[in-house]
């Protein structure tokens, strides 16, 4: 154990926590989730296991505590729980390294989570995925990788990625012990034609017993039926009632989500009072500023307030991600993990006062990591010209039509013959990040509002070539040279000024402090917004547009895309 480890165990312990011989003691109010009660006890913690929990007699302390609902948090005891798991998350799309991403999240009570290096493999393929996975180990959190099955998520015609993972590549990352299940399973058109090599990649995490995970946005009826029948467990992507009630009656389960863009909690919470063991809570993407503010703990807090039952918030928020898929992460019973939350009452505005994870103090003052140079990238983007970008609107043009807080956009069709709102309407440019010389792909899109700047980024999925929206030619060329000179960032451009932030490891994420990047990010966001960008994260949203796989259109490095027919937009 070294030095830092040994602090977290025996200095700044909190004043409910005592040392008794070699165990530590945890007092407090014990929610024990699975019971579906709450009592107060010790729970005893030896060589990260909890050895026992005790039921004690209320102190005077605790029953005013009880009482006061933990009002006042200088004396009240701690409510202990099972910490919080995030079901389905891309580390990447936080801009963090997953041991930054860590030091983040168990701020807010989260004490794992289940995530899909998708975002990285697309660049780097397997050495991305085993990139992650050795950088997560500086970290004192749980982490749950998946096999990403979708790599790159559509055929090499539509767009461009770094790397393939094919079946053959899959079947060894399934069998090795820190992979859990096969990652979000993109291409549902493939499940629904029985395509040789996506069975092949199912069949593969079958053999092993591990889970499948689902993205299956707007299936219904039979093809919902048969695209759970393939043996997949679950899907993240459902955006109204009527498709998690699908998902449910199909033998899947129901990730609520709530990222920094996509926000289906308020179509799909009415489920958890009905459903509480078929729904599991994620954000998917995350962007840092909004990590700063919260996590899992949000959604629990919402939940809470609008009065849904509490066990069933917290066996989303706990028990149903660590049963899915076959974590022993610790539920606060005796032989766990000792790993547990305390927290200042059981009411929305709750506080997370620590973490725990394996006994140890993860937060506050825990979670320390050693520094990692590893940069790996893939970029080989050459600047580009005006000539490159310039094209002039035709007869008939087919606008992407974007909208905060969806994924989704809308096919819109502007003739000569008709008016159309073309003050609102920006250019859109995809750039090939993976050889040089490859001319862009140049669209229109309506929804951003830059109306005096532009954005680019190298965070564009699935397989984040550079794009970028802009107002203007020169400010957008401006914006996505600097992204080619940086080999990959986030840059805005507003009149003179300039924000950005580079993304040195593959183009996705930088190895900094997670306060630090939230703090440019903020910097961004603010010049983004006096560039008339009204969108809450427009540098989640944007990558996005690239996505051919979300209905109904979008621009790929090679095409526009017509993501309802699968076809290429003549």
């Amino acid at each position: 154990m070294n030095d830092s480890a040994v602090q977290n165990r025996v200095a700044d312990l909190p004043r409910w926590v005592c040392r008794q011989g070699d165990c530590e003691v945890y007092k407090g109010h014990v929610v024990d989730v699975l019971g579906r009660e709450v009592f107060d006890g010790e729970v005893v913690v030896k060589d990260g296991i909890i050895a026992d929990i005790r039921r004690c007699e209320a102190t005077v302390e605790a029953k005013h505590a009880s009482h006061c609902n933990s009002a006042d948090k200088t004396t009240a005891l701690p409510y202990l729980l099972p910490g919080f798991i995030d079901s389905h998350v891309h580390i990447e799309s936080s801009l963090l390294v997953p041991s930054q991403y860590a030091r983040m999240a168990v701020r807010h009570g989260t004490i794992g989570v289940v995530t899909d290096p998708h975002e990285i493999a697309n660049v780097l393929g397997v050495e991305g995925v085993e990139y992650m996975i050795d950088e997560s180990r500086q970290a004192l959190f749980n982490f749950n990788f998946g096999a990403p099955s979708c790599v790159p998520c559509c055929g090499a015609g539509i767009e461009t990625a770094g790397a393939t993972i094919d079946a053959e590549a899959i079947e060894r990352l399934l069998a090795r012990d820190d992979i859990g299940f096969l990652s979000e399973m993109m291409n549902y058109p493939g499940v629904l034609l029985a395509h040789e090599e996506v069975m092949r990649k199912i069949a593969a995490a079958h053999r092993v017993g591990k889970p499948v995970d689902g993205h299956a946005p707007g299936l219904l009826g039979d093809d919902r039926r048969r695209y759970a029948a393939a043996g997949i467990s679950t899907d993240h992507e459902c955006s109204t009632l009527q498709e998690g009630l699908s998902c449910i009656e199909n033998g899947m389960m129901v990730l609520i989500r709530e990222g920094s863009a996509a926000k289906d909690y308020a179509q799909l919470i009415p489920l958890l009072a009905k459903y509480p063991s078929e729904v599991m809570f994620c954000t998917d993407d995350h962007a840092p500023e909004d990590l700063v503010h919260g996590h899992i703990n949000l959604i629990v807090r919402r939940a809470m307030a609008e009065g849904y039952n509490v066990w069933n918030i917290l066996r989303a928020a706990s028990v149903n991600p660590q049963r899915h898929y076959g974590l022993r992460w610790g539920l606060l019973q005796v032989g766990d993990p000792a790993t547990f939350i305390a927290v200042s009452s059981m009411e929305p505005d709750f506080e997370i006062l620590q973490t725990v994870i394996g006994g140890r103090q993860a937060y506050p003052c825990g979670n320390a990591t050693a520094h990692n140079d590893a940069c790996p990238n893939r970029f080989e983007a050459a600047p580009l010209t005006l000539n490159d970008i310039r094209t002039e609107r035709g007869t008939t043009e087919h606008i992407i039509c974007a909208s905060d807080g969806s994924l989704y956009t809308r096919h819109e069709i502007a003739t000569q013959s008709q008016p159309y709102p073309w003050h609102e309407v920006q250019k859109m440019v995809v750039l090939n990040r993976y050889q040089r010389g490859i001319k862009p792909a140049v669209g229109w899109i309506r929804g951003f509002d830059l109306h005096g700047g532009a954005i680019a980024a190298s965070v564009a999925h699935d397989c984040h070539n550079i794009v970028g929206i802009g107002s203007d030619d020169e400010m957008l060329l401006r914006a996505i040279n600097r992204v080619v000179e940086m080999k990959g960032g986030e840059v805005v451009v507003c009149g003179n000024e300039m924000a950005e932030l580079p993304l040195p490891v593959a183009g996705l994420m930088s190895p900094l402090d997670g306060h630090e990047v939230a703090r440019r990010c903020e910097q961004i966001a603010d010049l983004v917004r006096r560039a008339g960008c009204t969108m809450r994260a427009p540098f989640i949203t944007m990558p996005l547009m690239c996505l051919p796989v979300i209905p109904e259109i979008k621009l790929t490095d090679r095409h526009l895309w017509d993501s309802l027919h699968m076809q290429v937009i003549q």
